[in-house]
């Protein structure tokens, strides 16, 4: 295979070419590259507003590329070793739902772990298919949802041998990997494609020694979120897929949800950053890894704390993990996750990139410094000092096994009524709920609602968690099915 220049950024370098133009723009956008709102000028800047362009001859076409996209493409593609490359301005939840209504249709079984974003339940009520659910299980000490066992996949895959995939997340947010390599192997031997959800794993692909990426491990497609830690712009993101003559089909398929206006803002930032990490990743991210392994030493130091990262590593659920992620379980001195998230926002000035009901965890990337850390650790040496308390009534799981009695498409779309919460008890849930981030379901669409379901959501709510997916912003009323 000839080796494409990782150097180059054709969307980028097209871009810089066609400024440099005395184009009369008589197309969209319509501040005209600012020209026509000097207050939006002012706020992102002149540069800004004059990449921000239409879909040119000379820029291509994101839906159908046949130049310099299609040219970035391919060279992402290769340096992710993929077949192929699509470059997503939807956020990795279009990267999501593509490959879920690429392998399964309406009303075929597809087989994922429980703890999957909310995107991917979301692409269930899309195309119909039937959620098969794997327990992830919990780790009793964290609290948090683990990943897929080999033997738990193959009992799924037994009893539903008509599945079209298997859907696995690599990492999960708290940094969990399964055995991916043997889940590919077993699947494919059954006839069943993998897709994963790669949201949080971008640095895989650029740093030896980190668990292996979905395409190093033979899976169909991958969702990859370069704006989470590749450090490209919010919402820009890859889907990769193995086989290049799938390309066709997976951008027809693409092309349902995809915006048609495609932004040359995230489409250079994308292209610009596959070249940085392509050429400076393994440097970058072996940084990143020494200051993390340095804060977790440092913060395992720190009474009450408990920074975990390899050393949980167990074979099944745990099959490997991400050191880059330092969650930092927090129930020892006393304080929910969300608690102590809401402290070092409020008191510090430090924020983290999510609190759950035992656990903060910090995204430590590219652009951090070792006084970035430094900071954090202080700032936990402080809480523990001043805010630890007695461990009382606090609630130890992550995890609500789900008792799927309708398809989450067929239950979106019945005849609902509201009921409060609390007096939800064996109803079948009409929407979703989740705590934002992760935004993995407590209860999705076509779900049995149990005791332990609303007492999870009324103790996280109580707890000050971010509930969303449901109608009711006050978190009191629920949609559910008439029967």
């Amino acid at each position: 295979m000839t080796q494409l220049d990782q150097s180059k950024a054709p969307i980028a370098e097209a871009m810089i070419t066609h400024t440099h133009k005395r184009t009369v723009a008589f197309d969209v956008p319509g501040h005209k590259q600012g020209k026509g709102n000097p207050m939006l000028r002012e706020f992102l800047g002149d540069k800004c507003l004059r990449f921000d362009m239409n879909s040119r001859k000379d820029l291509d076409n994101l839906c159908h590329p046949v130049g310099v996209i299609l040219e970035a493409e391919e060279i992402a593609a290769q340096a992710f070793g993929a077949g192929h490359a699509f470059f997503i301005v939807n956020g990795t939840t279009a990267a999501v739902q593509a490959m879920v209504m690429n392998v399964a249709r309406k009303e075929e079984k597809i087989i994922l772990p429980r703890n999957v974003h909310r995107s991917a339940i979301y692409a269930l009520i899309l195309t119909g298919a039937i959620p098969v659910y794997v327990n992830p299980g919990v780790h009793p000490k964290l609290g948090i949802p683990l990943g897929m066992q080999l033997k738990d996949v193959e009992e799924a895959i037994l009893k539903n041998p008509d599945a079209k995939a298997v859907f696995v997340n690599n990492p999960t947010y708290y940094g969990i990997c399964s055995d991916l390599p043997a889940i590919v192997e077993l699947a494919h031997r059954h006839n069943m494609k993998v897709i994963v959800d790669e949201a949080h794993g971008t640095h895989f692909y650029f740093k030896s020694g980190l668990p292996v990426s979905a395409m190093a491990a033979g899976a169909d497609m991958a969702a990859v979120s370069m704006h989470k830690t590749g450090g490209s712009l919010t919402q820009s993101s890859f889907l990769l897929i193995q086989d290049p003559k799938m390309m066709g089909e997976v951008r027809q398929v693409l092309n349902l949800t995809h915006t048609t206006s495609g932004s040359y803002l995230l489409l250079s930032s994308l292209d610009i950053t596959r070249k940085f990490l392509a050429l400076h990743g393994e440097e970058e991210f072996s940084r990143v890894m020494q200051l993390t392994d340095y804060a977790r030493t440092e913060i395992n130091k720190i009474p009450g704390f408990y920074c975990f990262g390899s050393d949980i590593i167990n074979g099944g659920n745990i099959a490997n993990f991400d050191t880059t992620k330092l969650t930092i379980h927090t129930r020892g001195i006393g304080l929910a996750g969300i608690e102590v998230y809401d402290i070092l926002r409020d008191e510090y000035d430090i924020q983290v990139e999510l609190g759950d009901l035992g656990n903060i965890l910090a995204i430590v990337g590219i652009g951090d410094k070792r006084q970035d850390i430094e900071r954090l650790i202080s700032a936990l040496m402080d809480i523990q000092e001043n805010y630890a308390k007695e461990d009382f009534g606090m609630i130890t799981y992550e995890y609500v096994s789900p008792i799927v009695r309708v398809s989450p498409q067929r239950a979106f779309y019945a005849t609902q009524k509201k009921v409060k919460i609390v007096e939800a008890l064996d109803e079948i849930a009409g929407e979703s709920i989740m705590v934002y981030p992760p935004g993995i379901p407590i209860l999705a669409p076509g779900e049995l609602i149990t005791q332990e379901a609303i007492d999870y959501i009324l103790y996280a709510k109580d707890r000050g968690s971010f509930l969303t997916g449901i109608e009711d912003t006050a978190i009191e009323y629920i949609n559910v099915l008439e029967v």
